[in-house]
């Protein structure tokens, strides 16, 4: 089906009460399986690739995000592409020629003034692209050499009223948030702060983000869908089932050289991993 946007899904997910989940991809096979999984789960489903994604591919957008768009168009559930933790303006104006419905503008690195003056910038040049835009605010860690432990740092978290006067100043349609999570978590030992994450949601007007999901276990992942988060952003969880998988393919079969053999199998366990949480998400989706 025609791609749909991550604004559409989002909004109406927000409205719900419920949530979109949305995976990173690296290769044509994390594409692939995120949408096998989704189409298994009945679900709709972002696909997100990163900066660090394009800049393991040369910095070329195009070759992952047009196979992303094909996979996209031939699925049977909805699915919309989203640019994620984007630094490069050049990035940035390359996004609504290669399909991206959305960004998440990435300024949180910097002092807060310096933060909203480029967000405000990336704002106004994607809003007259058609572009939905999700920033940053907090120190959620674990991306670009941010530390994990950042998140939990005193001051790290996000503040409500500076949040509320972000969006307000800014013009975000999104905004991820820190409440504990980390990205690259390779444990589901996450514990959110879940009275912040009210306090943010009932000072806010737009619809926020988690990032750093695979380290949330699944009741502290629900429970934060009910206080407020609209969009779950999964990445190193698809990782881990790919790496995995390869592992014990080639721990038994030492002498295989044929990457199809075991890349079959990291695809179907990736598969697995999206289908799990999609399904984990359902009750608070239904």
């Amino acid at each position: 089906m025609p791609l749909t946007t991550t604004g559409e899904l989002v909004t109406r997910a927000s409205a719900a009460r419920s949530a979109v989940a949305s995976f990173n991809v690296i290769t044509l096979e994390h594409v692939e399986a995120v949408i096998a999984g989704a189409e298994s789960a009945h679900a709709p489903v972002v696909l997100q690739v990163s900066e660090n994604a394009v800049r393991f591919r040369g910095g070329r957008l195009l070759p992952l995000a047009r196979a992303a768009v094909a996979a996209a168009e031939d699925a049977a559930v909805p699915v919309a592409l989203h640019l994620d933790h984007v630094q490069s303006d050049t990035l940035l104006h390359q996004a609504a020629e290669a399909g991206f419905s959305s960004v998440m503008y990435d300024a949180a690195r910097l002092p807060y003034e310096q933060n909203l003056a480029a967000t405000r910038a990336a704002v106004d040049w994607a809003h007259a692209q058609g572009i939905w835009i999700e920033a940053e605010l907090g120190q959620i860690g674990g991306k670009n050499g941010r530390p994990a432990l950042d998140a939990h740092a005193p001051g790290a978290r996000t503040d409500p009223d500076e949040a509320r006067a972000f969006v307000a100043d800014s013009g975000v349609d999104a905004l991820a948030v820190a409440v504990g999570s980390a990205h690259a978590m390779t444990t589901r030992t996450a514990a959110l702060d879940h009275t912040l994450l009210t306090r943010l949601s009932a000072a806010l007007d737009v619809p926020l983000v988690l990032h750093g999901s695979s380290g949330v276990p699944d009741h502290e992942l629900t429970a934060a869908i009910a206080g407020g988060i609209a969009k779950v952003n999964i990445g190193t969880a698809l990782n881990i089932a790919l790496t995995g998988a390869i592992r014990r393919f080639l721990a038994d079969r030492p002498d295989a050289v044929d990457p199809r053999d075991y890349l079959t199998l990291a695809r179907e366990a990736m598969t697995r991993a999206v289908a799990r949480t999609l399904r984990t998400l359902a009750p608070a989706t239904a």
